[in-house]
This record gives structure tokens, C-alpha cells and sequence, in this order.
């Protein structure tokens, strides 16, 4: 098949409108295709002879001899004899004649360049004394030798009037012979159009006359059998018979006076013997008519029987109606009209020819002749449409009779296709194309494929070509016609008329009859070894989202495999091919740089780390990077450096791709690869592994020039890991983890996957569909597979930040195949044992944590850090203060503990430390933590065991708390400065105690070591313990008190119980007196010296200064006031001196630390468990906690719209701050017996202490007169009267303690409420008088008796 055949057949197209505006558009569109035109060519002309029309009887025979003849006129005789024999001997039924009286035509042929001219003149006035001058001729050729006809060019006279198929036909060859397949399931075997000149002479007329050339059946004749073995072998010599031809030249010796002398010829025999003998025959046919037309009809019919001669007798209606029920004899009238219409017919006197055609018709159905009337018909209606002028409208009707007769009662489809083929010229002529289609569609039937092909095709062509195009129902019937063409064997053509369908059904959703031409123009391209297009069909089908049955997926896959196989085989060194299957999603692509996480060896727990099983978590990313920025810029004396990016061991979609990772050399590479199934069939990925480029780099950095690309081919490189089997069921999603091993440094470029594709077995031939030849199907489909590539190929994040980069659509890079391998870098691993997964809240418990270096370089600089300091805790810096390892007992603790005499139970033993040691420090950050290795650096191989406490948090619930480990190599890198490794501990907190501490100033005056003033601090501690955790009862067994200027002394109510236990829900009330330290303690003590008292319960002291007590009392109090200090922040610095003086009256830096013990029960063993909280009191009388609060909601309140007034803060200190300016005390005895009947009067002496808490002087007013609210106040306290001077007005310096005298004067028995007196007090040097009344912290009760 040509490439100008295909331009002459129908456009390509893409969607419905597209179409038919190129139908509108292109002058490529005709209705006809030129296979097509040769074929019916070919067809009418082959036609043979039949009784009942005259059209290709022969009227004339031309008898040739040549001047070189010894006797021209003998050998002209001898001719003329055999014409008269072939003609009138009943033996030959081939050719056919007009009439008897043939003209007969000698020609005497002449070589000039060989023969005698003047013996051959002689030889002509001979013959036209014989058969006159209108009879013969004489034709002088060759005037030249074939010699001088190399000299010159003079074109061949022959080419135009050669047929045109066998020129096309020498075209089509050029591409290869179309051979003929066999097709064992259809009972006709079809000879290929490009062989028809091998049957047809250069006249038309053929060699043999038994054979047809488009004959149907093969059998007959030997060398057409294409399942015989000479098949192939005449397939080629025909092919190099083909080749030869083009070569040939003809009329080489003639010139141009021969070419006049030929066609003068030709005139001469046309105008002197053809047509006058037509004119004679016409003439002679209209004369017997015209004496048949003065008969009367009747008289006609009833004397027919003597004219028609020997004429059948008269039969059934059945009968006749069959196509050899009537035979007219050749002399009968009926027949005679016919000769006349077609004589005129071939004369071109389409008017005459009309009326005789339909003259003859009558009479023949009247005879019930049918198929001389069908004859008749289909003339009369070629006549109607061939008058010029159109003097009557085409007869279509008739030719839809005629084809009916020849199909349905004469049985002959022969002339019925060339009914069909004629009337569908003409209405396609007429613009009538869907009647044209709606014909050829009928004669469409099983008896032959070919035709029914060619058929289907035109009509298709017809329904593209009509004024609003039928896109679909062309597309359609170019199916019906491509698979008419593959049971023909016409495979190429087949092959076309499916592609051209496919333009069509492409992209418009339909699913199913895409799949259907996709499969068979794979089949088709495969058996025309277009390998290419066949597999490229074939992955149409597996690419789109099938909607196929699985079974029919199955045997589309397996089709596939073995025609992408049969591709590999014919190049199995080049390039490896793309395959479409398994879908994979290259953005959902991870990276991780690294070994894979140890699983947990019995109590031994690795560190989480980062790992392709955690999901990404855009918060916990964040809070990473904030604890990697937050000890790099430690590290870096409190700047983040300008090149500092966040490690990132886990590349994804969401991380910074944007810049080349480094992974270091000896560690793998991850790569997980996303992979989808859209198949119902089961998917067998075998020997599957990355594919990679390389381009190493020496030790100083420079470039090598070879780049390896092969996948194996150096593992001394880049190991690379092969799975060797990989499924992926049915419609199933799954990602595969592939490693690569890097042994050198340089640059690194993942290309994608290499893999095996194949199938399982299990599966069989559907829907009647059989496997290809040697595709083999059940269990040997397991070998079937095919190797082959995909690409990874990631599309980066899409830019958006400046104005072009908005306006337009651009992609940044994504680099995470990329990884730059640079040098050897330390390598950590962290081990924690023993490491609780449940804890109460506060709850002390010790575990190991254990640091390896599994790398072959040191380590050195390794800190952690955690926002959540108060969480754990390595120790002090010194030995001192860390306890030893405890041994197995599970009694033991984890404090560092002494035994103690029961005599100084009551009161508090004191030490001290400093938060320095804790690594609480100014400016210090206590989230970063150093961690204590022996030498400060982990050497290749070496591992260290340190021991870690850890305290439950005080909330309950499950806590995330992260660990970041910070590692720099001994030897400086200009690439990777430090490592990191993560953890994430996932700790569940049960409750345990909430403590509850309040401080108050003691209203007692004390000897002289309280001049600085004495409080007592009342703690409350309640057991909130659901006994979740089996917890029976907590015992406190110390309470603490850490401070730079306060002390606990000692336990004011201590009850006979020493043990202070508290069950379930039990709350338990302590309360403690506290001391200022002694002046000249806190003199000798740095500024970040806290003093330690333990108060203790037990038999036990717990040495609150040492590790770990004294660390968490440290984490937690920096903690708190990391909490405070933003709200310390948002106060006005505009508050005067004044008002600071007074609030730090006010404040106490007074902490409570109490440590208790659980005593749990636990699958039938008694375990102690213990712990710590802490009561931060900053404020005198504010109650703290040791637990954070839940904060109720507030109300509602109602909306209120108002316009806020600028008014400036007030910077008047609060009633509670200015009644901590002067403590009072009152001091008298707390009962008197008075005679009352000796003396009326009672009076009683009493001291009035005034203290100044500031450091300011302060202006103090006394007032003792009453000042009664009410009456019922009298009733309680009973009436007395203070006597002598009713005001005092005095000054007191700082921290001063002042004393009156005073007389209270009682006239009743009674108790009574002293505590009358109003104390006012300012500071000395303000103009502002802050006056307010001091609060006495308890009423002062006297009792007076008589005596």
C-alpha cells in the first residue's frame, strides 16, 4: 500500500468538531480510494461474456500477418478459417459474438528496418483486390534499429493506454509484495489484488478462460494453492517478476512517423470498417422491429411460438423465476432489441439505447424472464443517467430492481456487485451518498470477505463525504470493513482501516471499542512484523483505565509480553524500552539516607530516629528544625550561621528539594518507589532494582571524565540492591524500597527502576480470542516477562514568588535523586534500657541510656537536646553529687540517701548547692544538654553506658517528648559540620498527688535569730490516685525546702504517726515554720547558691542537693520561669520605685519540694516506686500547686459596646501588696483572772510590734479607736476600751521592728477580740499617701475571768 493511497483516503482525526471542519476544509476527501478503483476496474473488465446482454460481445475480428511471410495471403486465409471455427463450432463457448456476419479486418504488419517495402506494396494491392479497400490496411512499424533506439529518448507511446492496475500495481511492489495468508478457518482463499496483471494481458482480455482473476475458489488451479508448498516460492518470484518490469520500454524502434502512421491506423479501421458496420447492423436490427411493431400485440403473443424457433415450453411461475428456467434462442426478436439498444449504448446514443433498453424489459417480464429483465434495468438506467442534458431524471428504482433480481431470484453476485457498483457511481456522482452507503451496505455478505470489504469501505467513504458527515458511522464501518479485509487476508489493509477508526473513537471515553482496535491493530502490526506499532497498541490497552473483565486484561497483558519480547530479541543490545506497567507515582517518592533502625533487643530500645515507615507530620518537622536550629546556634556562640540548613534524612513531596542532599559515603540510599496496579490481574515485577549514573570524584574533589551509567556494572561504586520477586495484586498500590550502596564519592543520579515484567499463571484464551502463536498461556506464563525501565521523573514545587514567576507557569528543581556522596562522617547509634513506657506523675525512675559509634571515624561535641528539660536528667558535673548505679535490689533508690537518729526527726538538715553544677546556669540554655562522655569524644567502635533518671511529667496522659542528639566529626568537613539523631519517647502519666502550699507571715515574735521576720508554710497533699496503676498508698517521707534566703526549720504539726500515709483519696495537711538563712550564709553563698532543708518522715534522709533530686527541682524551676517571663515582660517599666519597694514585700522565693513513696502491687510482687513534686511560692498568702490547673471556662457575658478611654495604668500599688508593708503583732497573755468585785476595772498591759518589711523608711499611723460596722460586731467580741493616747504617729526605718505599749481596759468577764487596732502606713519619701489599713492575719483573743 502506497503512501499517496493513504493521502487519497479519508484525513485523520482527533475529536467529532476537529473532523468535520477538516471534512468542510480538505480537498483530500474524495468518496473512493484507489485500491477500490483499480479493483472495480479490474472487475469490469474481467466480466465474462453472458447469453443474455451483448455489451462485451465481440463485433469485430482484426486477422494480422506479417510482410515477412513467405505467403502473407495463404497464412490470411488460414486465419479467417479458424475466426469462422471458433465462431460457429459449438466446442468453443469463449469469446462471444455480436452476430454471425462478423467483420473481419486484415492487417499486413511491415518492418521497415527488416523486410522488402516493395513485396509488401504488392502484397497490399493483392489483398484489397481480395477484400476491398475498406477491409485492409497496410502498417509500416520499426522504422529505426533497436541500436539507434538507445541514442535517442522518445517516449513510449504505450504508457496511457496500459491499464492502470498493472502500473499501480509495479508502484505497490516497490513497498514488498503483499503475499497471501492463509486462513484455515474460511473455506475461500483470496488472491491479492497486486497480482491481477499476472492473469490479465496488456488488451484486457485474459490468458486463461476457465480462470477468473478475482475467481473465488483456488482449488482449480495448482499454482493459486497457497497451503501447498510452492507458496512461498511463487510469492517471490512473482515479487522478482515485479521488480523487472518497471525496466521495460516499449515501442523503442519506432519513430515519431510510426506513431502517426499507427494512429492513422486506428482511424482508418474505426471510420472505414467499425462503424459503418455498426451503422449496417443498426439498421438491419431497426428493420426487423419495425415490421414486429405492425403486428398487434395479441396477434404477436399468439404467433411468438413459431418465431422463437426451438423455445421452451411454457413452465411454473416457480420455475421461471429460476435463472435458467428461460433461454431465448440467439435469434429471437426479444433479443434482437436488446443487440440494438446495446449497439446504440456502445455508439453513445444513450436516448435511443434508453427506449430499446426499456422496450425490451416489458417483453421480458412479461416472459417472466428475469434475468434478461434485470439485464435490461440495470441498462436502462445507466442510458437515463448517461443522456446528456438530462432529459429524464435517473431511475434509481431500477437498479434497486435489478440488484434485487440478480441477488435474490437469479442467485448471481457477480451482476448484482456490478449493479451495485455502478449505481453507487452514480449517486455519488449525484452528491446521494447515504443512498450510495445504504447500497453497498446491502450487497455486503459472508460468501465473500473481499468484496464485503471494499464494500464496507466505501460506504464508510460515503457517509464522511455526505453534506453533514457522519463521523461515527464512518468510523464504525471502517471497522466492519477492517475485519472483513483480515478474513480476506488482507492484512495491510486491515491494518488501515482500523488505524483510521481509531482516529476517531480516540479520546472520546469510549472505552471498550478503543481497547477492541487497539488489540486488533496490535494483532494486525505483529503479523506484519511492524513490531513497533504493535506494542505500541498493545500499551494503549494496558495504560488507560481498563474497564475489561480481568481474564480479558489477562490475555491482553500476555499478548503484550510476547510481542514486546519478539522487539527485545531483534535488538537485545540496545537501549532498554519504557514499560507501561505498573503505574508509578514519581511524586509520592521517598528518600531516606541511612541504615535502617535496629528492632528492640529485649530491654535494649533504639532510638525512633527517622525512618520511610513514620508519616510526615508538617508540625513535628517543624519542631525538629526549631531543637536542630536551637543547638547549632549554641554551638555557633548564639548565631545560626548564614549556610546552616536543617538535616533532612527523609526526603518526600513536603521537604526542601530544592538543593542537592548529601548522603555520606559507606551508608545507603532508600529509595521507595510508589507503584500501582490498574489491572484485575496480578502483576510480577522480578529482579527488580534502580538504575543510576555516576560520576565519581577523586579524594580532592575533582571530576573524573568517565560516567558510568550501567546498572551493575560497578559495584565497587555503588552496590545496588535487586529484589528478586515483587508482586502487586489487582488494583493494588504498593511501594517497594530499593537500596543503593555507595563506596566513593562524587555525584549520584537515581534514573529510575529496572525490572523483569511478567505475569502469573492462572490464565487463559477469552471471548473466542486465541493467544498468538507461541504465546504460550497457563503455567508456562510464568518465563513470560520482558526487561525494561521506568523513568523517575519528579516535577518540582511550582514557583510563585515573584511577579513572572506568578504570571507564568514554572517549576522549580526537585533534586532528591541527586545526592552529592561525600566523606566518611561519625556515626551514632543511642541504646536506652530499661526505659519505662508508663509512669506516675512525678514519678522518679532511673534507666541507661547507651551511646555507640558504629562508623570508623571519632565523634566528639555530642549534646542532646529536648524542649523538655524537666523530663530528664544525666546528673550533676560531679561524681559527688551522683548517686552510684544502684544495685539489682528493686527496693533500691534512686536518690542518694543516708540513715538518720530518730532525734532529729522534728527539726530540718541543711546543704546547699548550686545550679551551675546542674548545668543551670546564667544565660545558660537548659534545653541543651551536654552530654557526659569520658573524654568528650566516642572513638570508632567504642560504646558508653551512662546512667539516666527520668520524672513522670505532671500533667497525666501520653506525652510525645523529643530528643535530638548532636554529634560533630573529630575532623572538621566543609560539607556536613554536625549529625543528628532523633527519638521520640511516648511516656503515659497516671496520676499520683496534687500538692498545694501556701506561705503566711507568723504573727509570733521569735527570740533573736528571727529578727528577718519568720513564715509558716502550710502544704496540703491529696492522693488523686485512681489505683489505675495498682498503686495501694503513698507515704511522704520528706519534705524539702530549696531557696537563695528561706529555709524550712521545722514541722510545727507533726502528729505521733511518724509515716504520713495517704490511701486512696486521702488529703493530708502540713504545715511547716520557715526561716530567713542567717546573714552571713547568704553572704558566703555565689548569687546561684540555693540553701536545701529536709524535713524527714522516715528513718531515711534523701540528700535533696544531690542528683536527681536537686536536677528536676532545678529543670522545673527553670521551666516555670521560662513560663512567667513573658507575662513579666508585658508589665510597664513604667512603674516608680515607690510601688516596686512595696510588692517585694510582698514576694518569697520559697520552694517546696516533697518527695514521697508509692507502694505498688504488681502481678503478685510489691514494687516501691518514687518521686518528687514541686510547689514553686512566689507570693505571700497565694496558694501554688504543684500541677498545672484546669481553668473553667468563664461565663458568657452579656455584649457590651462602649469606647475605650485612654487612660494611663495606674501605678498604685494593690491593697494586698501595701498590707505586706508593716507586719503587726499584738502580745498579751492569753487569759487574766480579775477580781471584779475588789476592782470594777481590769486592765491589761499589751505590745504592739510593728515591723517594716521593706527596704524603705516607712511613715506608720496607729489608731486604736473603734470603728464598729455593725452592731452584731459588738455582741461577738464583746466592748473594751483602749486607754491613754487613741493615735501614734511614728516612722520606721528599714526592716525595723517598733514596739508601743498599750493598756486595754475591760469592765465585763468575756472573751474579746484584741485585734482592733488600724495600722496606716506610706513610704517616707512619697507626697503620694498610699493609706490603707493593714490586715491582721488572725483575730488576737483574750479571755478575762473572774476570780
Amino acid at each position: 500500500m502506497s503512501d499517496r493511497s493513504i493521502k487519497a483516503s479519508v484525513p485523520w482525526y482527533s475529536n467529532w468538531k476537529d473532523t468535520l471542519m477538516e471534512m468542510k476544509e480538505s480537498s483530500l476527501n474524495t468518496a473512493t480510494t484507489p485500491w477500490f478503483e483499480s479493483y472495480r476496474e479490474t472487475f469490469l473488465q474481467s466480466m465474462p461474456a453472458s447469453d443474455h446482454e451483448f455489451l462485451n460481445h465481440y463485433l469485430a475480428c482484426m486477422l494480422v500477418a506479417s510482410s515477412s511471410e513467405a505467403e502473407p495471403m495463404e497464412q490470411f486465409g488460414k486465419l479467417s478459417q479458424e475466426q469462422h471455427r471458433i465462431q460457429h463450432n459449438n466446442d468453443y463457448s469463449y469469446p462471444k459474438w455480436f452476430i454471425p456476419n462478423t467483420l473481419k479486418y486484415y492487417v499486413l504488419l511491415h518492418d521497415v528496418s527488416a523486410g522488402d517495402e516493395q513485396r509488401a506494396e504488392s502484397i497490399y494491392e493483392e489483398m484489397k483486390q481480395k477484400y476491398g479497400t475498406q477491409g485492409c490496411y497496410l502498417l509500416k512499424i520499426n522504422s529505426r534499429t533497436s541500436n539507434q533506439a538507445s541514442d535517442e529518448q522518445i517516449p513510449d507511446p504505450w504508457s496511457q493506454y496500459l491499464q492502470k492496475n498493472s502500473i499501480q500495481n509495479q508502484e505497490s511492489y516497490e513497498d514488498g509484495p503483499c503475499t497471501i495468508s492463509s486462513n484455515k478457518n474460511s473455506d475461500s482463499n483470496l488472491l491479492s489484488l497486486d497480482g491481477l496483471d499476472n492473469e490479465v494481458k496488456v488488451d484486457g482480455l485474459p490468458n486463461n478462460f476457465r480462470a477468473h482473476p478475482l475467481q473465488l475458489d483456488s482449488s482449480s488451479d495448482p499454482s493459486n494453492n497457497i497451503d501447498g508448498p510452492d507458496h512461498v516460492k511463487s510469492a517471490s518470484s512473482l515479487h522478482e517478476t515485479k521488480k523487472a518490469n518497471p525496466g521495460i520500454i516499449h515501442g523503442a524502434c519506432l519513430t515519431l512517423t510510426d506513431h502517426d502512421r499507427i494512429r492513422q491506423f486506428v482511424q482508418e479501421f474505426t471510420f472505414r470498417g467499425l462503424l459503418p458496420h455498426i451503422e449496417k447492423t443498426i439498421r438491419q436490427l431497426n428493420d426487423q422491429l419495425i415490421s414486429r411493431k405492425g403486428l398487434s400485440r395479441s396477434l404477436f403473443s399468439a404467433t411468438k411460438k413459431w418465431f422463437s424457433g426451438s423455445k421452451v415450453p411454457e413452465k411454473s411461475i416457480n420455475e421461471l423465476k429460476n435463472t435458467s428456467g428461460l433461454l431465448y434462442p440467439p435469434e429471437a426478436p426479444e433479443l434482437q432489441i436488446r443487440k440494438m439498444a446495446d449497439l446504440c449504448f456502445l455508439v453513445q446514443h444513450y436516448d435511443l439505447a434508453y427506449s430499446c433498453y426499456h422496450t425490451a424489459k416489458k417483453d421480458f417480464l412479461n416472459d417472466q424472464a428475469m434475468l434478461y429483465a434485470a439485464g435490461a434495468l440495470e441498462m436502462a438506467a445507466v442510458s437515463a443517467f448517461l443522456q446528456q442534458g438530462a432529459a429524464r431524471p435517473y431511475p434509481a428504482h431500477y437498479m434497486d430492481t435489478a440488484i434485487q433480481t440478480y441477488r435474490d431470484i437469479c442467485k448471481n453476485m457477480i451482476l448484482a456487485e456490478r449493479c451495485v457498483l455502478l449505481s453507487a457511481e452514480i449517486l455519488k456522482s449525484q452528491s446521494k451518498y447515504s443512498e450510495a452507503a445504504a447500497l453497498l451496505i446491502r450487497l455486503t455478505s459472508e460468501d465473500s470477505d473481499l468484496r464485503s470489504a471494499l464494500l464496507l469501505e466505501q460506504a464508510a467513504h460515503c457517509f464522511i463525504n455526505m453534506k453533514s458527515p457522519m463521523v461515527r458511522k464512518y468510523a464504525f464501518h471502517m471497522i466492519l470493513a477492517g475485519h472483513r479485509f483480515s478474513k480476506a487476508g488482507q492484512k495491510k489493509h486491515a491494518l488501515r482501516c482500523y488505524c483510521q477508526a481509531m482516529q476517531v473513537y480516540k479520546g472520546k471515553g469510549w472505552s471498550l471499542a478503543e481497547d477492541h482496535i487497539n488489540f486488533t491493530i496490535g494483532r494486525q502490526s505483529y503479523t506484519l512484523r511492524q513490531l513497533d506499532n504493535a506494542v505500541s497498541a498493545f500499551r494503549h490497552i494496558l495504560i488507560n483505565e481498563s474497564k475489561q473483565s480481568a481474564a480479558q486484561q489477562g490475555s491482553f497483558l500476555r499478548e503484550y509480553l510476547y510481542v514486546y519480547k519478539n522487539v527485545s530479541q531483534l535488538s537485545p543490545d540496545g537501549p532498554l524500552p519504557q514499560l507501561p506497567l505498573p503505574y508509578i507515582n514519581s511524586s509520592a517518592t521517598r528518600v531516606f539516607f541511612g541504615h535502617d533502625r535496629r528492632p528492640a533487643d529485649g530491654e535494649k530500645q533504639a532510638a525512633t530516629h527517622v525512618s520511610l515507615d513514620q508519616e510526615y507530620d508538617n508540625e513535628s518537622s517543624q519542631q525538629w528544625r526549631e531543637l536542630e536550629e536551637q543547638v547549632v546556634a549554641l554551638v555557633n556562640k548564639g548565631v545560626i550561621p548564614p549556610n546552616f540548613h536543617p538535616t533532612q534524612y527523609c526526603l518526600n513531596s513536603f521537604s526542601d528539594n530544592s538543593r542537592f542532599p548529601l548522603a555520606v559515603v559507606e551508608e545507603p540510599i532508600t529509595v521507595e518507589v510508589a507503584f500501582r496496579n490498574p489491572l484485575k490481574v496480578p502483576l510480577l515485577l522480578t529482579n527488580l532494582s534502580l538504575l543510576w549514573k555516576f560520576q565519581p570524584k577523586d579524594c580532592s574533589g575533582k571530576n573524573d571524565e568517565e560516567v558510568k551509567e550501567l546498572v551493575a556494572s560497578e559495584p565497587e561504586m555503588i552496590g545496588t540492591e535487586v529484589i528478586s520477586e515483587f508482586l502487586i495484586n489487582s488494583e493494588e498500590s504498593k511501594v517497594a524500597r530499593l537500596k543503593l550502596f555507595p563506596h566513593h564519592i562524587g555525584e549520584l543520579h537515581i534514573l529510575g527502576v529496572v525490572y523483569n515484567l511478567g505475569t502469573i499463571q492462572g490464565s487463559t484464551t477469552v471471548d473466542g480470542i486465541g493467544a498468538l502463536p507461541g504465546c504460550h498461556t497457563g503455567k508456562q506464563s510464568l518465563g513470560m516477562s520482558v526487561r525494561g525501565r521506568q523513568d523517575l521523573e519528579i516535577q518540582g514545587p511550582r514557583l510563585n514568588s515573584t511577579k513572572e514567576e506568578k504570571t507564568s507557569i514554572t517549576y522549580g528543581p526537585d533534586r532528591r535523586l541527586d545526592p552529592i556522596i561525600v566523606e566518611e562522617m561519625p556515626l551514632l547509634e543511642v541504646f536506652f534500657i530499661h526505659f519505662p513506657t508508663g509512669l506516675l506523675c512525678g514519678e522518679i525512675r532511673k534507666a541507661y541510656v547507651e551511646f555507640v559509634n558504629v562508623s570508623k571515624c571519632p565523634l566528639t561535641g555530642l549534646k542532646v537536646v529536648c524542649k523538655r528539660p524537666e523530663f530528664f536528667t544525666f546528673g550533676g558535673n560531679t561524681t559527688a553529687l551522683t548517686p552510684l548505679s544502684p544495685s539489682a535490689s528493686e527496693n533500691c533508690s534512686a536518690y542518694k540517701t543516708v540513715v538518720t537518729e530518730s532525734t532529729s526527726v522534728c527539726t530540718a538538715l541543711t546543704s546547699s548547692a548550686s545550679s551551675v553544677d546542674f548545668g543551670i546556669g546564667i544565660g545558660s540554655q537548659p534545653e541543651v544538654i551536654p552530654v557526659p562522655l569520658p573524654d568528650t569524644v566516642l572513638l570508632p567502635g567504642a560504646s558508653v553506658q551512662l546512667p539516666l533518671w527520668l520524672r513522670g511529667p505532671d500533667e497525666e496522659g501520653v506525652h510525645e517528648i523529643n530528643f535530638l542528639f548532636y554529634y560533630e566529626s573529630v575532623k572538621k568537613l566543609p560539607k556536613i559540620r554536625h549529625r543528628i539523631l532523633r527519638h521520640t519517647a511516648v511516656i503515659c502519666t497516671s496520676r499520683s498527688l496534687n500538692a498545694r502550699a501556701t506561705v503566711c507571715r507568723s504573727n509570733s515574735l521569735e527570740d533573736e535569730e528571727g529578727r528577718g521576720g519568720n513564715m509558716l508554710v502550710f502544704v496540703d497533699v491529696e492522693n488523686i490516685n485512681t489505683s489505675e496503676a495498682g498503686v495501694k498508698e503513698f507515704h511522704i517521707v520528706q519534705v524539702s525546702s530549696s531557696s537563695k534566703h528561706w529555709k524550712l526549720q521545722k514541722s510545727v504539726n507533726l502528729s505521733e504517726n511518724k509515716d504520713a500515709k495517704l490511701g486512696s483519696r486521702e488529703k493530708g495537711k502540713f504545715c511547716f515554720k520557715a526561716i530567713r538563712c542567717k546573714e552571713k550564709e547568704v553572704a558566703t553563698q555565689s548569687s546561684e547558691d540555693y540553701t536545701f532543708a529536709d524535713i524527714i518522715f522516715g528513718n531515711e534522709q534523701i540528700i535533696s542537693s544531690a542528683s536527681p533530686c536537686a536536677d528536676f527541682f532545678y529543670r522545673s524551676l527553670s521551666s516555670e520561669l521560662k513560663k512567667a517571663q513573658p507575662s513579666a515582660h508585658t508589665e510597664k517599666q513604667s512603674v516608680e520605685d515607690a510601688v516596686r519597694l512595696i510588692q517585694k514585700c510582698s514576694e518569697v522565693d520559697l520552694n517546696v519540694v516533697i518527695l514521697w513513696k508509692a507502694y505498688v502491687v504488681e502481678d503478685s510482687k510489691q514494687l516501691i516506686l518514687e518521686g518528687q513534686h514541686h510547689v514553686i511560692l512566689h507570693t505571700v498568702g497565694k496558694e501554688a500547686y504543684s500541677s498545672p490547673q484546669k481553668q473553667e471556662p468563664p461565663e458568657m457575658e452579656p455584649l457590651k459596646f462602649f469606647r475605650p478611654e485612654n487612660t494611663a495604668v495606674s501605678s498604685r500599688p494593690s491593697v494586698e501588696q501595701l498590707s505586706s508593708l508593716i507586719k503587726t503583732s499584738l502580745h498579751y497573755p492569753e487569759s487574766l483572772n480579775h477580781p471584779f468585785h475588789q476592782k470594777s476595772l481590769c486592765l491589761v498591759p499589751v505590745t504592739l510590734l510593728l515591723s517594716n518589711c521593706s527596704k524603705a523608711d516607712v511613715d506608720v499611723i496607729v489608731d486604736l479607736r473603734h470603728k464598729t460596722t455593725s452592731p452584731e460586731s459588738l455582741e461577738i467580741h464583746g466592748s473594751f476600751t483602749w486607754l491613754g493616747q487613741t493615735q501614734y504617729k511614728l516612722q520606721l526605718k528599714s526592716e525595723e521592728i517598733h514596739s508601743l505599749q498599750l493598756k486595754a481596759c475591760f469592765v465585763h468577764t468575756g472573751v474579746y477580740n484584741l485585734g482592733t487596732p488600724r495600722v496606716f502606713a506610706k513610704l517616707s519619701d512619697q507626697v503620694t499617701v498610699f493609706e490603707t489599713s493593714q490586715q491582721n492575719s488572725m483575730p488576737a483573743l483574750i479571755i478575762i475571768n473572774n476570780v
